[in-house]
């Protein structure tokens, strides 16, 4: 609209119109002014097609990339979220089962160290048992060579004392006597 107001203007007469004379004086000419609107037209629509619209595109598909990569983000987020609970809650019960596990090693290893105890302890009483009868076995020896020995002394003293040589019998019969003496 404004153009058609410059060409009306332009048609005036130039001593009475400003607009004519500034016209004049830039060299605006309605023909000049008229190829130069055709031909931003043409450099526009060329523009259009050939450079904003490719742009608009590119644009629009790394918009829609974008969205996409954040979608993808968030999904990522999620499944890491996820993975973390899963992970947490497998740690957790392997942590529970390891616990479990040595509470039940202990106690086996107790119930193992109670019964190796009582094994030693009974181990212990039969080496006691066998050690009193080892001693009770020596100490019947013992006693039985004592006797003996003391028998064939007593036998040698009284032969000795009384001066005269001891039949078999007679030195049986002193030592039945001194067995039962040393009983008594």
């Amino acid at each position: 609209m404004s153009l058609f107001l410059i060409l009306a203007a332009a048609s005036a007469t130039p001593e009475t119109n400003p607009i004519k004379q500034v016209a004049e004086q830039f060299g605006l000419t309605p023909l000049g002014l008229l190829s130069q609107v055709i031909s931003f037209s043409i450099v526009a629509f060329v523009l259009y097609r050939f450079a904003y619209n490719p742009i608009l595109n590119v644009l629009e598909a790394r918009r829609q990339t974008i969205a996409e990569s954040l979608k993808n983000a968030e999904q990522i987020k999620t499944q890491l979220a996820e993975a973390r609970k899963t992970s947490d809650e497998i740690i957790s019960k392997a942590s529970a089962d390891a616990n479990r596990m040595i509470e039940e090693a202990r106690n086996a290893a107790k119930q193992v160290g109670e019964r190796e105890s009582q094994r030693a302890v009974a181990q212990a009483a039969d080496i006691i048992q066998k050690a009193r009868e080892a001693g009770e076995a020596e100490q019947k020896r013992l006693m039985a060579e004592l006797k003996k020995e003391l028998s064939r002394l007593i036998v040698e003293t009284t032969a000795k004392v009384t001066g005269k040589v001891l039949t078999a019998a007679d030195q049986r019969k002193i030592t039945e006597e001194a067995t039962r003496e040393l009983a008594a």
